[in-house]
């Protein structure tokens, strides 16, 4: 094989091997977080018409989505509680901003 036939092959590789190094770079992105609330609701009417929308809404804005919200809870061991969420963030970071967030704490503390 030619020294530029060599060269060509080499660089051709290195090329195709950075590619193939940047494409499972990009596809390790950050694992979701997943955060569950268990939720013990004193008052349905004031928790339905005052803290849920307001703590749905920081939720959202903060990235998050509800994937179960109230409905019937099993357990297999203990007590079931009383009422769950669950929500996924892109990662974990934003589940702990949002949570520490001055809107989310406000709303807590006002219902």
């Amino acid at each position: 094989m030619s020294k530029r036939t060599t060269v060509v092959v080499s660089v051709l590789v290195g090329v195709l091997l950075g590619a193939a190094g940047v494409q499972v770079l990009h596809a390790q992105g950050k694992p979701p977080a997943f955060v569950i609330g268990e939720i013990d609701v004193r008052d349905a009417e004031i928790f339905a018409k005052e803290y849920l929308p307001a703590a749905s809404k920081t939720i959202r804005d903060g990235g998050g989505k509800y994937i179960v919200g109230g409905g019937k809870s099993v357990s297999f061991y203990g007590e079931p509680p009383k009422r769950i969420a669950v929500m996924v963030f892109e990662s974990l970071e934003k589940a702990e901003a949002t949570f520490n967030s001055e809107a989310y704490n406000t709303n807590r503390q006002n219902s």
